[in-house]
């Protein structure tokens, strides 16, 4: 936070065009630094560039079969969820769920990280995507949910 605001283009309002350019461009990279840090898995990838290891997020996909099938079936219970009996418990549960496995995920990309192991450190961040995902759509179903009850 602090290095945003000593390059906060308002500091800058009565230098020159090029002075009030590179305040721009450094808090537009400040703000980058900032998001990536925050985010687990970009934060992760990020890790395994200053290892060399070239990772586009975008083209990224476990091949791990048995993991994906839970993620398949992780999402169809989403879509049905409405029919439970009390489905922002069962949004709840699955949540804790996604919660879980993703610390374990974060576990093991450190762990693999730390030794080296950077395939599997990849494959680690593979998964964390996909729960990345899951976790934004378990929360969209949690907002809907709630909307719909307060209508």
């Amino acid at each position: 936070m602090d290095l945003q605001k000593q390059v906060h283009p308002d500091n800058y309002a009565n230098e020159s065009d090029e002075r009030k350019r590179i305040s721009m461009q450094q808090t537009s990279r400040v703000n980058e630094a900032y998001n990536t840090l925050k985010d687990g898995v970009m934060r992760a990838a990020y890790m395994l560039t200053l290892k060399g290891v070239d990772i586009r997020l975008s083209n990224e996909t476990t091949k791990d079969m048995a993991f994906l099938m839970e993620q398949m079936q992780t999402r169809e219970r989403l879509e049905n969820i409405r029919n439970d009996d009390d489905p922002l418990s069962a949004l709840d549960d699955m949540a804790q769920q996604v919660n879980a496995t993703t610390q374990k995920l974060e576990a093991a990309f450190d762990q693999a990280f730390e030794h080296d192991e950077l395939e599997q450190a990849r494959e680690c961040v593979r998964k964390l995507q996909c729960m990345k995902k899951a976790k934004n759509e378990t929360e969209s179903g949690m907002a809907d949910i709630e909307d719909e009850m307060m209508s």
